[in-house]
């Protein structure tokens, strides 16, 4: 017989129905109360919950023609509670609260209404910095619904000009689906399957090394089914997994679903649906898809079976986590049930075959076992590793190796672990540099063969850091300053015709941790762009006629600092 264990239910489902079909949400929201941010047909190139490297989507990305300069409204009356100025991330952005107890975010702004760009100005001087973070008292920026706040633009870390438009419950900050709150799309494009992959968990751990089989599926209309027609034989503790998107009727972009059911003999035993999520889960998305497959690949495999350690609330429903046990010899129905947030569904239908396990499965650990709800410690002298609980998904094979010195390092590489077991945030790692370091153990840091400095501190002996991400490590000093280049200022430059300074600069390994720019001795506003890298001063009324002084100081995470120095005319 087949056995599927209830473990937990996280949200008790109620379900709206929508053309005719029903989506899966843990209770109603108010519709007719926002209106669309933009005086154009909605269109988007991103949806809510989309999987994206590292983190779900987090609202909807409207479309804007591909190019910045339109109006944005607010979407509900209210008042501006916050500014917020990033170098990368959403750029230029405005949070709204609204009575009703939400509060709308619009970010990617080419530049916001002079009251609200006088009030960032103003606590950039203030605090002598570009990048700013700041709330408002209700009373400050009151708000009419379809109240201009901003130009739309394509500021942070956008891919392309576009608004990204959220909205937030105000008391627990978590971002909820816009379309639930009647800002929908227009869909009557059911999702698409590309693929289906079946998990031989084996009473282990899921991992790189878990046995896994990938099977192709066809299909139109919402109906898929393997591309060579067969019963898939399964024996033991079995996880699914699925390849799926969503088009809606205003874009070709392949975006994500909304939800996905899998059900055994007809009864559901998973369920997925990006209907809300807090910002501090949206990294367990690594945990959702099969991690390992994705960085060999670039494909998008959503596991359809939870990890123990992640608590998300986009698994609203579940029996033994979604894992299924085959241990008797009949013929069972494995159905996947995807659909978008218009109701359009999507279903593909399995026969399985399931046999009697030879073996009882039993988890061995060639490594140190790292248990996901424990405090885990490695330690071997030169390498100290501490996991605590809440960062590993699922318990881990430990495994740590010595690898060649590289030229240049002040430690031999150490590998910790491998890079296919993500990480939900942080871990501390410490490792013991060569003698040789001396004086120069204050410049160390600790690089990741993969992707540079991970930063680091010398304390008792060792250089300390918190990667995010397991790896090959090992230490190296910075001892090289930052490195300016301007790109249209020289000594002695006449800018009379010019709008701006502007500047780049560049670190080697540190990174660049702060940088300064003086006209005459005082501070000027340098904005950086994230595309471009290009620092920028734009002149303003108070930089008169005649000779002035400019200096521009970029210090990196090591306190090496370059210096740059120029007299120009105006």
């Amino acid at each position: 017989m087949v056995k599927v264990y209830f473990c937990y239910l996280f949200l008790c489902i109620s379900v709206i129905t929508a053309k005719a079909q029903d989506v899966i949400q843990s209770r109603t929201y108010p519709k007719g109360v926002f209106q669309y941010p933009l005086d154009l047909p909605p269109s988007t190139a991103g949806s809510f919950g989309e999987l994206r490297a590292n983190h779900f989507h987090s609202g909807l990305d409207f479309r804007t023609n591909r190019r910045i300069g339109y109006p944005v409204h607010a979407a509900m009356y209210g008042y501006v509670s916050r500014l917020r100025v990033q170098l990368g991330g959403f750029g230029n952005a405005v949070y709204l609260t609204h009575p009703n107890g939400y509060t709308t975010v619009y970010g990617h702004l080419d530049h916001l209404t002079p009251e609200l760009a006088q009030a960032v100005r103003k606590y950039q001087y203030e605090h002598e910095t570009f990048e700013a973070d700041f709330k408002l008292q209700p009373f400050q920026f009151p708000v009419t619904k379809g109240q201009l706040i901003a130009i739309s633009g394509n500021t942070g870390a956008s891919g392309g000009p576009h608004l990204h438009f959220e909205i937030r419950d105000s008391l627990t900050e978590e971002t909820i689906n816009p379309q639930l709150l009647g800002l929908t799309i227009a869909d009557q494009i059911p999702p698409a399957i590309t693929g289906i992959g079946v998990y031989q968990l084996n009473g282990r751990p899921f991992s790189e090394n878990t046995p896994r089989n990938f099977f192709a599926v066809a299909g139109t209309g919402g109906s898929y089914h393997l591309t060579q027609p067969q019963t898939l034989n399964v024996s033991g503790e079995i996880g699914f997994g699925i390849m799926a998107y969503d088009q809606n009727s205003s874009s070709v972009n392949h975006n994500g679903i909304y939800s996905l059911q899998l059900k055994l003999d007809g009864r559901t035993v998973y369920t997925f649906a990006v209907e809300r999520f807090a910002f501090d889960q949206t990294h367990a998305i690594n945990g959702y898809i099969d991690y390992p497959e994705y960085l060999k690949s670039r494909r998008w495999i959503q596991k359809c079976f939870v990890p123990p350690g992640s608590h998300i609330s986009l698994y609203p429903q579940s029996e033994n986590r979604g894992v299924m046990t085959f241990n008797d010899s009949l013929q069972h129905d494995v159905e996947y049930v995807v659909k978008d947030i218009a109701g359009n569904m999507s279903t593909v239908k399995l026969k399985v075959q399931s046999s009697i396990p030879k073996d009882r499965p039993v988890a061995t650990f060639a490594g140190t076992r790292f248990r996901y709800d424990q405090r885990n410690e490695y330690n071997n002298g030169p390498v100290k590793v501490v996991v605590t609980p809440g960062n590993l998904y699922d318990d881990v094979d430990f495994m740590y190796n010595l690898l060649p010195k590289k030229p240049g390092a002040y430690s031999a590489t150490h590998r910790i672990h491998n890079k296919y077991t993500p990480i939900h945030a942080n871990y501390d790692l410490w490792i013991k540099p060569d003698a040789s370091i001396g004086s120069l153990a204050n410049k160390a840091v600790i690089v990741n063969a993969a992707s540079g400095s991970v930063g680091g501190i010398y304390h008792d002996g060792y250089i300390k850091a918190k990667p995010a991400a397991f790896g090959d490590f090992y230490i190296r000093v910075d001892t090289v300053a930052p490195v300016i280049t301007p790109v249209n200022i020289r000594n002695g430059s006449n800018l009379s015709a010019v709008r701006s300074i502007a500047l780049r600069a560049n670190d080697n390994l540190s990174g660049i941790k702060s940088y300064r720019a003086e006209i005459d001795g005082k501070w000027v506003l340098l904005e950086q762009d994230y595309k471009t890298r290009i620092f920028r001063y734009t002149f303003d009324d108070n930089i008169g006629s005649g000779e002035h002084q400019f200096k521009f100081t970029v210090t990196d995470g090591k306190d090496n600092t370059a210096i740059y120095t120029a007299s120009f005319n105006r």
